[in-house]
C-alpha cells in the first residue's frame, strides 16, 4: 500500500496547468479599486462619461455604470500595467489622492488576481467642483 500526500510525479496540483486572467478582469478590480479611494469623483473623462451615460440608456446595452470607464491594461503572463483617467473633487490634495489610488490599485490587483502590477500611471482630466451639477444628476432631472 503506497500513501497519497496530494503530491502526483513530484508536482503539486496546483501547478498543474495555467491560468489567464483576462484584461477586462483586471480593468474591473482596477476600477473598483480606484473608485473606492476618497477624493475620486469618477473615472474617464468628460467626453467619457458622457457617452457611457448615453450608451447606458440604450435597451439591451447592460445595466449601471461602466466599471471600466477610465481604465486600460496590458497583461502579461505575471504581470500588468495600469493607466488610470480619473476626476478628482474639488478641495483634495491631487497628489494624495493619486498615490492613494495607486496604492489601492495596486493592492488589489496583487491581491485577487496574483499578478504584479509594473507601474499605474494616472491622468487627472478634470475637477469636480462643488455646484456643478452630473450629467446624470440632469437626466434625472429632467425626465
Amino acid at each position: 500500500m503506497t500513501e497519497n500526500s496530494g503530491v502526483e510525479h513530484g508536482r503539486a496540483p496546483g501547478s498543474r496547468g495555467r491560468t489567464t486572467i483576462a484584461e477586462v478582469v483586471v480593468e474591473k478590480i482596477a476600477g473598483m479599486a480606484a473608485r473606492d479611494v476618497p477624493g475620486v469623483h469618477a473615472l474617464g473623462s468628460g467626453f467619457a462619461r458622457s457617452m457611457g451615460s448615453v450608451r447606458e440608456r440604450m435597451p439591451g446595452a447592460g445595466s449601471g455604470k461602466s466599471v471600466t470607464r477610465g481604465v486600460s491594461v496590458e497583461v502579461g503572463e505575471v504581470q500588468a500595467a495600469i493607466d488610470l483617467e480619473i476626476v478628482v473633487d474639488y478641495g483634495v490634495s491631487i497628489a494624495d489622492v493619486a498615490s492613494d489610488v495607486r496604492e489601492n490599485v495596486i493592492s488589489a490587483v496583487e491581491r485577487m488576481a496574483g499578478l504584479e502590477v509594473v507601474e499605474v500611471n494616472i491622468a487627472v482630466s478634470d475637477v469636480k467642483l462643488p455646484d456643478e451639477e452630473d450629467a446624470e444628476e440632469q437626466r434625472q432631472r429632467v425626465q
